[in-house]
């Protein structure tokens, strides 16, 4: 088993640290709130006083933080203590420009490094079933697998530095635009006297078929197990579809790809944040879509 350091111990990175040691992994994690600390040590890591001093002796090294601008710096302040040789992996979910400096950054110490942000939001990274969409060079995702596996189902490598982040920006894009198509068709079903069911048992079968529907359904009773069920508690909240829709969007520009569905997204849920719904399920933008027809 590994001597592993998790640095960012939030509503992801808490769990995914918890399920390394439950596999059996030594695990030294790290950080800034107290309550968060707290929690991953109930569930067996050690903890230490700094990010720096958790990675040293480690052989693999793991990040979940917020945006670039955190995991550069992270990155930036941990590396120098990494044993050259050794791996870094990078879970969040950032802008792929800031990914390909982080691996330049690792490359400059002789560190191993993966971009590997995740699909599979709380209940995947509590279940241990998230899916890796991972970026760098073959030699480094193969000895990041056998760390991963121990949070997630599904391991994919999908090219060089940044590809993971690229994939995922591409995946939520998807995702973000076809919630609003659902909740969009139940709607309107509402208005035309269709039932939720009624309309659930045609399309989950048919060409209206998607994950948005058959999994996450954003109506209660359908799918027992969605958030429709349970408040539109996340899950997968919606200031986070904002975050990667915004991602998509900056990606988008800066390549020059056309999205105009994305950026439609991405604004309907941008509204959605900003009437105070940041903290509700990326399902819940039904309540937009249906607060939409009064105006």
């Amino acid at each position: 088993m590994a001597h592993i350091a998790f640095i960012g111990l939030g509503n992801m990175g808490g769990p995914m640290a918890a399920n390394l040691v439950k596999a059996g992994h030594r695990v030294t994690a790290f950080d800034l709130v107290a309550a968060s600390r707290d929690q991953t040590r109930s569930d067996g890591a050690a903890i230490a006083e700094t990010s720096a001093s958790a990675v040293k002796g480690t052989d693999v090294v793991i990040t979940m933080l917020p945006a670039g601008k955190h995991v550069l710096g992270v990155w930036n302040e941990v590396l120098p203590h990494m044993t050259r040789g050794t791996l870094i992996i990078d879970c969040s979910t950032i802008d792929v420009e800031s990914a390909k400096q982080a691996h330049a950054i690792a490359a400059k110490h002789g560190i191993a490094s993966v971009d590997a942000p995740v699909s599979g939001g709380t209940g995947g990274a509590k279940g241990a079933t998230l899916t890796f969409m991972c970026g760098g060079e073959e030699k480094a995702f193969a000895a990041a697998q056998p760390v991963l596996i121990n949070m997630g189902k599904k391991i994919v490598h999908c090219g060089g530095a940044g590809a993971g982040q690229a994939a995922k920006i591409c995946n939520n894009m998807i995702l973000g635009i076809s919630m609003i198509a659902v909740g969009e068709a139940f709607a309107l079903a509402e208005k035309l006297g269709l039932s939720h069911q009624a309309l659930f048992d045609v399309a989950s079968t048919s060409s209206g078929q998607c994950w948005s529907l058959t999994t996450y359904c954003p109506v209660p009773g359908p799918v027992p197990t969605s958030p429709a069920n349970n408040g539109y508690k996340p899950g997968f909240a919606s200031n986070l579809m904002v975050k990667d829709l915004t991602l998509a969007q900056d990606a988008a520009k800066a390549t020059g790809a056309a999205t105009p569905l994305g950026k439609h997204a991405q604004e309907l849920y941008q509204a959605f944040d900003a009437a105070g719904n940041g903290g509700v399920d990326f399902s819940g933008i039904i309540q937009h879509v249906r607060s939409l027809a009064g105006k």
